[in-house]
């Protein structure tokens, strides 16, 4: 039919193209691109974006609905903005409905109208000028804002006030209450010379390099090791930004991971810093959003989702740590933020600064071939020297909770001398199994091809796959036994050894069970920095972006599981992650050591790394990758299947495979599967994978949008849950 006007409209989920709809009938401003409608969508009502205006449609007359109501007078969405999620759901062959609300905050998701930004600040009424600060004694929590914002008329960020007083949202809710503060914007920020933190001359030109091109696109690999000072370099670019009036995104792999990062940006940009993570309540995010959005706030710093904040201004974009396994999605829209944000920088026109102490083998190879600029700091900041490392030899040695007599005594020589250690387990609770001695019993999971591990402080077995629970038994459930023994260890059972070696010296454990409760993490890292506590043991969560002056030496427990992975990027994720764990050590005046405990000492690849450094390692990975045709120098698609019934995955994965090898392009593909899932049986689903590689991305890419529209067509395409994953950086 043809109209005056058709809105055409996107909507969540896993619906393809757009759904038609008349105006509403009250409909008095302007069809834009970027603003939600209600629409009527079956027996109720859903919210959609509008993508586009037309006046055809091919939906008949009589069938063609209206929206029920226009929710937003000016758009969420700039054209700028919808360019990039277009093109991030046509690269990763993913519903554009479905990308544009994964950019939204989950409140804006919903019907409500969209709230304009609150102010960043807040300063006292007339009324909280004339109030007694000491009548508040009874409210010391109260007391201590009044006081504050009395040694400032101009008004404090709501942050600030927060982090320096610990307040709850409450306080301030009552202040605003009783009417003795109310929000307010604040003067820009006086920002620090740029004088006050000197630079090295590696830091200086990596500066100056970039600040050459912040008016253009650019990417640059900042290539520096642990302690060289990528930070300061990250301070004076984004310095540069602001004094330009434009805005700047800092993304980081996790938050919790990167506490210093953080207080650095904060101390030195003040309210002009936002920051956007799924641990914030969805009001929080909201406002967030929207302040970035209207210019509110300059700089933003977030984890992967923040890429697809609007931000109109926006001059730089930075990701820390650009190795990070962090920054690719795994459900659901499988996109990678490193990525996107360089698309970004390029469609808008702004530099892009990718840093990394081990960069990945993809950007490696961008800057051999000329795309990025590589930036080096090979140096530690303040002429810092760099840690040794060494291995220990376990193959033959007794050990005790997973501690050798070797690292035993280098532990005891340094707590000896007054320094701190640190132990690195990438693997929590007490045991990654339990079995029964008398008939072999394991903790296998119900409802997944792996093992439950032991967490003997919560009584629990626990598999860390689908998240399954179940008490821990006191006799074996098949043979009645009491003789259960742990195999293998965790951190709480590194933690427990540790205890009766060292009963003299203080301990923290650092994982995710001992910082559940929220500022705990936070508490136990303070108690670190004072030195108060100098033995320390954890996870990934100690691995990166904490600075910790004390520590000489960093023990490795176990990463021979990276020499012989199934996954071609083990040996690639095993050492970036050694060396992140060694940059923990030495920073200050005095030296550090990192001490490995392997079975495997003699391995290549591992010598390689400790005798000659990453960029070695790397060199010969990647001529490995390129004989056997791997990512960097190939492309690849990862089709999933699975469904309750064992023998449907590997069905339709063939159904595919048959109905699109004909298909154009299919010709310079590689075909690899269907096969089983590494971890065929998972959360009570079976699954298969059917990899598809090319040594070209744009044949893939062509035959992949040929391919999406037949899945849904085959047989079993109803009964199985499918997924595609364009560069997959897992196989699991």
């Amino acid at each position: 039919m043809e109209s005056d006007t058709i809105l055409k409209i996107a909507l969540a989920g896993p619906l393809r193209g757009f759904f038609d709809y008349l105006p509403p009938e009250d409909n008095v401003t302007t069809l834009t691109p970027g603003c939600r409608f209600e629409i009527p969508f079956g027996r109720s009502s859903r919210v959609g974006i509008l993508i586009s205006t037309n006046n055809k449609s091919s939906v008949p007359a009589g069938k063609l609905k209206r929206a029920l109501s226009q929710l937003d007078q000016a758009p969420l969405l700039q054209p700028s903005d919808l360019r990039l999620l277009k093109w991030a759901a046509d690269y990763y062959e993913h519903p554009l409905g479905d990308v544009i609300f994964h950019a939204l905050p989950v409140n804006l998701r919903k019907k409500p109208t969209a709230s304009k930004a609150s102010p960043p600040g807040l300063r006292l009424t007339q009324a909280g000028e004339a109030v007694d600060a000491e009548s508040l004694s009874r409210a010391p929590k109260q007391r201590s804002v009044i006081l504050a914002l009395q040694h400032h008329p101009q008004g404090l960020a709501k942050s600030k006030l927060a982090e320096d007083h610990d307040l709850s949202p409450a306080v301030l809710r009552s202040l605003l209450d009783k009417g003795l503060v109310t929000p307010c914007e604040l003067p820009p920020q006086t920002l620090p010379s740029e004088a006050a933190y000197q630079l090295n001359p590696q830091q200086q030109q990596a500066v100056d390099r970039v600040r050459e091109n912040l008016d253009g696109f650019q990417a640059f690999l900042l290539n520096g090791v642990t302690g060289s000072g990528k930070t300061e370099v990250y301070l004076h670019l984004v310095a540069d930004v602001l004094a330009q009036g434009r805005q700047a995104l800092i993304l980081v792999p996790e938050i919790g991971l990167t506490p210093q990062l953080l207080q650095r940006f904060q101390q030195r940009m003040g309210h002009e810093v936002a920051v956007l993570h799924s641990a914030l309540a969805d009001g929080e995010r909201e406002k967030i959003w929207h302040a970035m959005r209207q210019m509110r706030q300059h700089i933003l710093i977030g984890t992967r989702s923040a890429v697809f904040t609007p931000m109109p201004s926006l001059g730089l974009i930075i990701v820390d740590e650009e190795h990070d396994l962090s920054y690719k999605q795994q459900e659901g829209f499988r996109y990678n933020a490193r990525d996107i944000s360089l698309v970004r920088a390029q469609q808008i026109g702004c530099p892009v600064v990718l840093g990394s102490a081990t960069p990945s083998l993809e950007s490696l190879r961008n800057a051999q071939e000329g795309r990025y600029r590589q930036l080096d700091l090979p140096k530690r900041a303040a002429d810092a020297s760099m840690p040794s490392l060494a291995l220990i030899d376990i193959r033959n040695g007794h050990l005790k909770g997973g501690l050798s007599p070797a690292l035993l005594k280098h532990l005891e020589q340094t707590l000896q001398a007054g320094e701190q250690a640190m132990l690195f387990l990438n693997r929590r609770g007490y045991a990654p199994m339990l079995t029964c001695h008398a008939c072999g019993w394991l903790t296998d999971c119900p409802r997944c091809d792996a093992r439950m591990t032991h967490h003997r402080q919560q009584k629990l077995l626990w598999c860390h796959h689908c998240g399954h629970q179940q008490r821990e038994p006191v006799a074996c459930p098949s043979c009645g036994s009491p003789d259960l023994r742990p195999l293998g260890q965790g951190t709480e059972r590194v933690e427990e050894i540790l205890r009766q070696h060292f009963p003299k010296y203080p301990l923290a454990r650092i994982d995710r069970d001992s910082t559940s409760r929220k500022g705990s993490l936070e508490k136990l890292l303070k108690q670190v920095h004072s030195g108060s506590i100098p033995l320390l043991i954890g996870t990934q969560m100690i691995a990166k972006g904490h600075h910790f002056p004390s520590v000489t030496l960093v023990a490795i427990l176990d990463v021979d599981q990276g020499l012989f992975g199934a996954d071609f990027r083990a040996s690639e994720r095993m050492a970036q992650l050694i060396l992140q764990v060694a940059g923990r050590a030495g920073r200050a005046e005095r030296p550090g050591r990192v001490l490995i405990q392997t079975r495997h000492p003699d391995h290549p690849l591992m010598q390689l790394l400790i005798q000659q450094g990453y960029a070695a390692f790397a060199k010969l990975a990647m001529q490995e990758r390129q004989m056997a045709m791997l990512p960097p120098y190939a492309h690849q698609v990862l089709i999933r299947a699975e469904a309750n019934r064992s023998d449907y995955p590997e069905l339709f994965l063939k159904q595919l495979l048959e109905g699109c090898q004909k298909l154009q392009h299919a010709a310079e593909l590689e075909f690899w599967g269907p096969v089983p899932a590494p971890m065929e049986r998972r959360a009570g689903k079976t699954r298969a994978h059917l990899l598809i590689q090319s040594n070209q991305r744009l044949p893939l890419h062509r035959w992949l949008s040929e391919a999406i529209e037949i899945f849904a067509t085959l047989p079993h395409a109803r009964k199985v849950r499918w997924s595609v994953d364009v560069d997959p950086q897992e196989m699991l």
